[in-house]
């Protein structure tokens, strides 16, 4: 085995009852490298990770590290061998210090004073350009920080190898910058990298090499300078063209009067959100426009009522309804998939069924409780038009990935055939194929007559699906651009000189 790679895998194989996870993959991570790991959801990232930390076993197969063939049974013996990882979920304790958190349940530093342990953790901090104090609770750092505190309890631990997995999904584009800088750092020390993600962008930003995994096999290595993004998506999606550059955005639907299928004036919620005009047609995909922190989700939720809402008025066809509560705002015809899945979306302890029609059935009152076979006809029918991959309706709704959890929620709301649809981070943290589907569902639902409000992190992305932008900054509306030419600098000029 080549000397200048940490470690090296060659034809791994796990299989699971009924699944064949990885079939003969190879990979290598060298010293001092970014490598990142793509692959749609159910490529076998996840699997071949694991089989990396000593949680599962592989099948078949040999892993090297330095060389020297090693054989992983438990985590602890993964991490003995100088293997890190951090996941997208932050393990960490919020309610200890920082200090306590780089060093919990450390055996060497079980007795060790708390004088000796805050001096070490200052001077890790320091040296790793870390902005927080070793004594304030981990609770009052920003995501970016509490990543890089995880990654400094990994690297404190003679760590060779660091797996970060999914590390910028909730962090906005300066913590981003933040935690790519950690990163470069840590590559000049000689650590190796292992990086997923589903920002495209930042894998070039950021990387060396690519490996690219499809149904559990390998599609290839690439040098990130030799390989061009759409190339990228092709291979991850197991298509020859971009099925990104077929997506066409479309204008509204024409209607006999320019009465708007939603209206708001002056609206206004407990959330901070500063009164706003809002007004979709039939048929359109608009959404809002701006920054992390800009307002763009308060907006969505006070249209909803997620949010108290505490001024406006509303009308939904000409007419003036009230909407003081989202059960208003269903019965009205509007569905709202939320920006947090995990925390406002799927409703863990229940199935895959029960989580499709859960919207539904609150509709008709509980006291109105859906047949078994109305509940089970709903679902396979919506399992079946979104291409939701699970083993059947009963399964619980954990077990899916996350693109596949979001597709779920989609069906909860579109089950109720609602008039008009707030899809509010619709794409975050899933797979490049499952993103243009729902993308792709978007415009299809709008030529049906569906009105849509899109928002999203990725400009780009909204360019693609909306006809037209509300820009926000600091929690009001300072722009509009509409057009099939509008690009991101167009975007990015409005917020810039908003409120000027």
């Amino acid at each position: 085995m080549r000397s200048e790679n940490i470690i090296e895998m060659k034809g791994i194989r796990k299989a699971f009852p009924g699944v064949r996870a990885l079939y003969d993959v190879d990979f290598a991570l060298r010293k001092g490298e970014i490598h990142a790991l793509m692959g749609e959801n159910g490529a076998g990232k996840s699997t071949l990770i694991k089989i990396i930390t000593g949680v599962y076993e592989k099948d078949a197969g040999r892993i090297a590290i330095d060389g020297k063939p090693i054989h992983f049974r438990s985590p602890q013996e993964a991490q003995n061998s100088g293997i890190g990882t951090v996941y997208q979920e932050i393990t960490l304790c919020p309610n200890l210090t920082v200090a306590e958190n780089m060093f919990i349940g450390r055996g060497r530093y079980a007795f060790v004073q708390w004088k000796r342990m805050k001096a070490k953790a200052i001077q890790l901090l320091a040296s790793l350009g870390i902005p927080a104090r070793p004594t304030q609770e981990l609770s009052s750092c920003s995501l970016a920080v509490q990543q890089m505190i995880a990654i400094a309890r990994a690297i404190d631990m003679d760590c060779k190898i660091l797996i970060l997995d999914e590390p910028t999904s909730s962090l906005d584009d300066d913590e981003v910058g933040k935690l790519f800088e950690l990163m470069r750092e840590l590559k000049t020390r000689g650590v190796g990298i292992i990086f997923i993600t589903h920002f495209i962008d930042q894998v070039y930003e950021i990387s060396d090499r690519i490996t690219v995994l499809r149904n559990g096999e390998l599609i290839g290595e690439y040098a990130a300078s030799a390989l061009p993004q759409i190339e990228l998506v092709a291979k991850m999606m197991g298509k020859d063209l971009d099925d990104v550059t077929k997506i066409q955005k479309h204008e509204p639907l024409a209607s006999d009067s320019s009465v708007p299928v939603f209206e708001g004036k002056a609206l206004s919620s407990a959330a901070g959100v500063r009164p706003f005009n809002f007004a979709i047609q039939k048929g359109e995909v608009n959404g809002f426009a701006g920054l992390l922190g800009s307002g763009r989700s308060e907006s969505a939720r006070a249209i909803f009522a997620a949010d108290k809402v505490t001024g406006g008025d509303v009308r939904m066809n000409g007419r003036r309804v009230k909407i003081k509560t989202p059960l208003h705002a269903m019965k009205r015809g509007i569905g709202y998939l939320p920006e947090d899945r995990k925390g406002d979306g799927i409703i863990a302890e229940l199935s895959v069924r029960d989580n499709i029609i859960l919207a539904l059935q609150v509709m008709k009152g509980f006291f109105r409780p859906l047949s078994r076979k109305q509940a089970a006809a709903f679902s396979d029918e919506y399992v079946r038009r979104l291409n939701i991959k699970t083993p059947s309706t009963g399964t619980p709704i954990t077990s899916l990935s996350g693109g596949n959890q979001q597709k779920v929620i989609l069906a909860r709301w579109l089950l109720t055939q609602p008039e008009y649809l707030i899809l509010d981070e619709p794409t975050r943290g899933i797979d490049v194929g499952t993103k243009v589907e729902i993308q792709k569902l978007v415009l299809e639902l709008a030529e049906d007559g569906m009105s849509l409000t899109f928002i999203s992190s990725e400009i780009d992305e909204m360019l693609r699906t909306c006809s037209r932008l509300i820009v926000m900054k600091d929690r009001e509306i300072v722009g509009e651009l509409s057009g099939m030419n509008v690009t991101e600098q167009d975007v990015m000029r409005v917020i810039a000189q908003g409120g000027e």
